[in-house]
């Protein structure tokens, strides 16, 4: 019988960043993109240290050990899902739903009505299957003349 893992969710740390960024790129590589692919996505996976207080940053600890950061960056009354990451080594374990689950806490309690997110292309069905919906597509930010789907959320 298989035990699920303990996650907590807590407040990201300024001097995390350098590491979340990491994890953002560990992450993105999973999809199998090539080494310029990555490397044209770094600077849009970046997290400065203030941006881990202005984005509200959330970690995910499973066990004791990083698996996943999001970020609800903006203002009421809508959002944006800046970041939501999981690292390859925790894919499949309730990581991801209990960030959306977090976002959406954080976005309840900010008075946000819904969030956006621009996904890539191979978690758009996670987003979906945790109730947002495609509104249309965006240009990415690194890589010419690629789109991303734009989906939202409308916060209960």
């Amino acid at each position: 019988m298989d035990i699920a893992p303990e996650i907590h969710v807590r407040p990201g740390r300024p001097e995390e960043a350098a590491s979340l960024s990491e994890l953002a790129m560990r992450s993105k590589a999973h999809w199998g993109y090539d080494a310029a692919f990555l490397e044209a996505c770094r600077s849009e996976l970046t997290l400065a240290p203030e941006d881990v207080v202005a984005e509200r940053v959330m970690v995910a600890e499973v066990d004791g050990s990083v698996g996943g950061f999001v970020a609800l960056a903006g203002s009421p009354p809508v959002g944006d899902l800046s970041f939501l990451f999981v690292d390859p080594p925790f894919m499949g374990m309730g990581v991801g739903r209990t960030l959306f689950a977090a976002a959406v806490d954080t976005a309840t309690s900010g008075g946000f009505r819904a969030f956006t997110a621009d996904a890539d292309p191979g978690a758009e069905a996670f987003y979906l299957r945790m109730g947002a919906r495609r509104v249309g597509s965006v240009p990415s930010g690194s890589v010419s003349g690629r789109a991303l789907p734009r989906l939202r959320f409308d916060v209960p």
